[in-house]
C-alpha cells in the first residue's frame, strides 16, 4: 500500500481549434471574481459609492498582471526571456506544429504560465497607490487595509493552480509523510520523481487562515479606525510564512539571487516583512489617520 499521493492531473480543458484553458488561468479568473464580490461588499459596508469598484478591478488587474510577469522575467527566469521575449509580453510561444486559433501558424496559447508573487505585489501597490490619488481620494494605506483581504483569498486559488501544474514543487519527503505527493507531470528540472512536500497546498492553507485573520479584523469595528494596521498584519504574517516555506521549495527556474543558504523568494520576501512591521508600528501611532 502506498503512502503517498500519486498526483497525474488533467490541469487543462480543450476548448477547439487549438484553443485550450489552463485549471491554472481558471484559478486565476475565480480568484479575481471572486476578489470583487468581496470588495463589493467592503464597498457597501464602508458606504463607497459602487462606480469606484470598476476602476478598482481595472487597476488590480493591470498590476497584479503586469507587476507578475515582470517579477517572473528579471527574478527568476531572465536568461530564459532574453532568448524568447515573445513570452514575456505575449501568452504565447512559437512552436512550428500548431496554428494560434486555428489561423495563424507556428504559434500556439500558452498563457501566462510564470508569474511572481512578489512581482505581483510590487505591480498591486502601485495601481493601488494611483487608484487611491487618482480614483477613490483616500488614503493609500485605506485602500490597502481592504485589498490585502482580497489578495490573500486570490493567493489560494492561485497555489491550487500551481498545484494542478505540478510547479513550485516542494523538496523530497524525509520520511515519506502520508501527504507527500509523487508530481507524476512534473518538469525533471526540479530533479528525480518522488514523494514530495505538496507545498502548494501548505501555501494555500495557510494563505486561507489568513484571510480569515484578515477578515475577523475589518469586521471590528475599532480596527477600521487605525489606518494601515491590517496591511500591516498582512505583510508580516504572509511573507513570513513564505520566507519559512522556501526552505522545503525547490529552486525556481535561474533564480536571481542565493546567497547565504537563502534563495531569491526568501531574500525577496525579507523588505516585504520590514515594510509590514514599519506600516503596523506606524498604524499604532495614528501616523496614516
Amino acid at each position: 500500500m502506498l503512502n503517498y499521493i500519486n498526483w497525474d492531473p488533467i490541469n487543462k480543458f480543450n476548448l477547439g481549434k487549438g484553443i485550450s484553458i489552463h485549471i491554472y488561468s481558471l484559478m486565476f479568473i475565480i480568484s479575481f471574481i471572486i476578489g470583487w464580490y468581496i470588495m463589493k461588499l467592503i464597498y457597501k459596508i464602508d458606504n463607497v459609492p459602487k462606480e469606484y469598484l470598476d476602476s478598482l478591478f481595472i487597476y488590480t488587474v493591470l498590476g497584479t498582471i503586469i507587476g507578475a510577469r515582470l517579477g517572473q522575467v528579471f527574478f527568476y527566469d531572465l536568461s530564459y526571456f532574453y532568448d524568447h521575449w515573445i513570452e514575456a509580453i505575449l501568452p504565447i510561444r512559437e512552436n512550428p506544429n500548431h496554428y494560434l486559433l486555428g489561423r495563424i501558424k507556428g504559434y500556439e496559447f500558452i498563457g501566462y504560465r510564470g508569474l511572481s508573487s512578489h512581482g505581483a505585489t510590487i505591480g498591486i501597490i502601485f495601481s493601488s497607490f494611483f487608484y487611491s490619488k487618482k480614483i477613490l481620494k483616500k488614503s493609500f494605506f485605506w485602500i490597502c487595509d481592504r485589498l490585502c483581504i482580497v489578495v490573500t483569498l486570490a493567493a489560494v486559488f492561485i497555489r491550487i493552480g500551481n498545484f494542478f501544474n505540478s510547479e513550485i514543487v516542494g523538496k523530497p519527503s524525509i520520511p515519506i509523510l502520508p501527504w507527500s505527493v509523487k508530481f507524476i507531470q512534473m518538469d525533471t528540472g526540479y530533479g528525480d520523481i518522488i514523494p514530495r512536500h505538496p507545498t502548494q497546498i501548505y501555501e494555500s492553507i495557510i494563505y486561507f487562515c489568513i484571510f480569515l485573520l484578515l477578515w475577523f479584523l475589518y469586521k471590528k469595528k475599532n480596527i477600521k479606525k487605525d489606518i494601515g494596521y491590517i496591511s500591516g498584519i498582512f505583510f508580516i504574517i504572509l511573507w513570513s510564512s513564505r520566507f519559512l516555506l522556501e526552505f522545503i521549495k525547490e529552486p525556481q527556474g535561474e533564480e536571481m539571487i542565493h546567497l547565504f543558504n537563502l534563495n531569491t523568494g526568501q531574500w525577496l520576501s525579507i523588505p516585504c516583512i520590514i515594510f509590514g512591521i514599519l506600516i503596523f508600528y506606524l498604524s499604532r501611532i495614528n501616523f496614516f489617520s
